[in-house]
This record gives structure tokens, sequence and C-alpha cells, in this order.
């Protein structure tokens, strides 16, 4: 009968070939993941596993992270009609939808001013809802309408949006009057110029701009020349309408309807900007702006009336402040 000294040695030896067989197995696994063919006797002394291991481990660590960061910048999938207007085109043509000839000299169909696609007229309103602007038909980005501008640039908002209130929120949520106090002028329509000729590479530093103010005009001011407001015409009616009601319960559940009202993109620009000026508000000791002030100040720039009579519109101005003040109040729960 073995002594229990020589059991020991057994088990620990045991213990040994499992642990060997174990780290092999690990090595054929990390040399696939690494794309190495190495087998039997040319495989690398097992000091050259160590470091072939912590790159392995890296290389999935940082593939997991672009990953991650990849699925969180990816910008929803907005569903954009086409801007169809009609064209005259030059030479033979054919339908890019029903690939059939388009014929006559002149208005012979619609060619879509966002992406350039062309197509018969009575084809035009077959076509799905999936134009992607394409950047040379794309002149400026302030004016452009909202939903183009993030399609033809692929972001999740219009960079006008992102990039001033990042720098805002960088030096200036402390600022007494923020938002309320005006910037010079010149100094917006500058800014303008600039995201206008270079859109995302533009510079609105405090290099460039030492002032915030000339930053949230900026920012106004690329609002207001929205052609169709971030809260667009169609749901302008039920926000008012919302903004009306005196039950609390009822409020907030009717402005949630509202809001499924928007289109993807306004609704992602709403959401974004409710939560930067939630953020104004809490600093409100020092910039002196809380949310009555702000929903004053952006009521109209994000509300605008459709072509209404000059007496309904006129009464719709006392509620479109109170519907930002609701919308900043709450954007925790609404968002």
């Amino acid at each position: 009968m073995p002594s229990r000294e020589t059991y020991e040695v057994r088990k620990g030896e045991k213990s040994l070939v499992h642990k060997a067989k174990q780290e092999a197995n690990q090595q054929d696994i990390l040399a696939a993941a690494l794309g190495m063919r190495i087998s039997g006797p040319q495989k690398p002394p097992a000091t050259l596993w160590q470091p072939l291991k912590l790159f392995a481990y890296s290389q999935l660590t940082s593939l997991v992270r672009k990953a991650a960061l990849k699925d969180n910048s990816l910008p929803p999938k907005y569903e954009k009609v086409h801007n169809f207007k009609v064209h005259t085109f030059r030479g033979p043509h054919w339908c890019e939808y029903c690939a059939n000839f388009m014929w006559g000299l002149t208005a012979q169909g619609v060619k879509c001013a966002d992406c350039g696609l062309n197509v018969h007229k009575q084809c035009s309103t077959m076509v799905p809802c999936n134009c992607v602007p394409d950047l040379k038909h794309i002149k400026k980005v302030y004016s452009c309408e909202l939903t183009t501008l993030v399609k033809a640039h692929n972001t999740k908002r219009p960079m006008v949006v992102d990039m001033c209130i990042q720098e805002i929120e960088l030096r200036g949520l402390k600022s007494e009057g923020l938002y309320r106090i005006s910037g010079f002028s010149d100094s917006v329509e500058d800014v303008k110029s600039t995201f206008d000729r270079d859109a995302e590479k533009t510079d609105i530093s405090a290099n460039a701009y030492e002032d915030i103010n000339i930053i949230t005009g900026a920012l106004k001011l690329y609002l207001r020349d929205l052609p169709i407001p971030v809260i667009s015409y169609d749901a302008y009616p039920r926000f008012i309408e919302t903004a009306k009601l005196e039950d609390p319960e009822k409020r907030l559940k009717a402005f949630r309807e509202a809001l499924e009202l928007l289109p993807a993109a306004h609704s992602e620009t709403l959401r974004y900007l409710m939560a930067h000026l939630k953020r104004v508000t809490l600093n409100e000791k020092d910039n002196l702006m809380n949310a009555e002030n702000l929903g004053i100040i952006f009521g109209p720039t994000l509300l605008r009336a459709p072509n209404l009579d000059a007496m309904t519109a006129l009464n719709d101005i006392r509620y479109q402040p109170q519907v930002v003040e609701f919308l900043i109040k709450n954007e925790d729960i609404l968002f």
C-alpha cells in the first residue's frame, strides 16, 4: 500500500499534468484567435505565451469597447421623404423607380433636390421614404431641414446643436443670464457663416469666440432658421391643446402622446435640448435662469404656429412658453 507521501506526490503530478493540458488548450485557442498556425515541435517556448496572452486580451478588450462605442454612436434610421421638384432633363433619361423611358422635351419628370433621384411624376408617389441626402446637394447647415441635415451627415442630431451645447456646458453653465443675454449680432452671423462653410470643422472654442453669449445666440438662431420647427407643424396643435389641460396626470399622458407625433430626428433633438436646459436650471443660483425663463425664450423658437389665422396664433403665444417649461421640468419622465 503506497504511503501518504507517495499519494500526495502522485496527486501533485496529476495536478501539474492537468494544468499543463489546460495551458496547452489555452495556447491553441489563443493561437487560433491570433491567426497563428502552430503545432507539434514548432510550438514556441512557454515564455512566449505570456506576452501573446496579454496582447490577445488587450485586442479583445479593444474590440469589445469599439463595438460598444459604435453601437451607441450609430444614428437611428430616420425616415425621410424625397424632396421632389419638377425637372427638365437633358438627353435621354430613364425613371429610377419603374425603369421606363422619360418621354418629352421639357419637365419629363421630377428630381429629388436632396439625393438626386430621378423618377416619373406619377412614380414619385410610390417611392419609399428612404431618401439619403447627398452632401453635394446640401449647400448649407443653417436653414436646412433637420432630418435632411442629420441624414446627410449621418448623425443623431444636427452638429450645430451638439457642438454649441457641448461648448456651453464646458464653460457657460454658470454665466449670468445664459440664453437671455444676446451675443454681438455680427459675431453670431459669423458663426452661422462658418457652420455653413465648414460644418463640423467649425471652431467655436473660447479661442475663437470668448463670449459664451455668441454661442447661445448661434444655437437659438439655428433653431429659429429651421424651415420646420423642432416641434413640427403637424404636432403643434396637439402640444398647444395639451398645455391647456389642468389635470396633472392627464397633462403628462397627453404630452407623452404629443411627443410620439414628432419625426424621429426632431424627437431626438428635442430630448437632447431639454436635458441640456434642465442642467441649465440646476445652476440657477449662478445663472439666474429657471424653467419659466427658459420657456419664455425657447417657446416661440421651438413652436411656431402653422398657417393659422392671426387671432388663433395670438392666443397660442401664451401657451408656447408653458409647453417648453413643462418639458424642461419633466424631462426625466417624458424622454
